[in-house]
């Protein structure tokens, strides 16, 4: 939601030699989020779900803005991260994790996907605001799920971290 200002600051940094990286969910895609894009060294996009469906269920918004970015991202020729947090019984599906690496297969300006497993450390926040915790009860996943889970992504992306 801070491109102008974000766009100005990746500017001057470029003028001191430094690099930039945004990291974002790809909510929004205009003229301003392109711009901003124009002065992003690393994009790290947020990919919650491949499918709209399982996406809506995790966070209210449809997917297809995302994949806007991926697309003008690798239109553009700079490189990108794909970032993917894994949610148990959430967005660990085998089927949706092979489509996610079909659908990026030809990009080429994809340096790698990061596994991302879910965590509760955040929970206490939505508590504190009177929120409900739509995954309360979610577990992280396991060392076995986490392996498996790169050991498809391998098949479509040429470096994949669990981080």
């Amino acid at each position: 939601m801070q491109r102008k200002p974000l766009k100005q600051l990746f500017r001057r940094l470029h003028e001191e030699g430094i690099n930039t990286a945004l990291d974002t969910n790809g909510r929004l895609i205009d003229q301003q989020t392109k711009e901003l894009l124009e002065e992003t060294d690393v994009l790290m996009l947020d990919v919650k779900h491949f499918n709209e469906e399982w996406h809506r269920k995790l966070t209210g918004l449809t997917n297809k803005n995302t994949f806007k970015v991926a697309a003008h991202r690798e239109e553009t020729g700079k490189p990108m991260w794909l970032r993917y947090v894994l949610v148990p019984g959430w967005s660990d599906q085998e089927e949706y994790l092979h489509e996610l690496g079909q659908f990026f297969r030809d990009y080429k300006h994809i340096e790698r996907i990061e596994i991302l497993p879910y965590h509760m450390l955040g929970v206490h926040k939505w508590e504190a605001l009177g929120m409900e915790y739509r995954l309360k009860g979610i577990e992280p996943p396991t060392q076995q799920k986490l392996d498996a889970t790169a050991g498809i992504l391998k098949k479509y992306f040429r470096e994949v971290r669990v981080n």
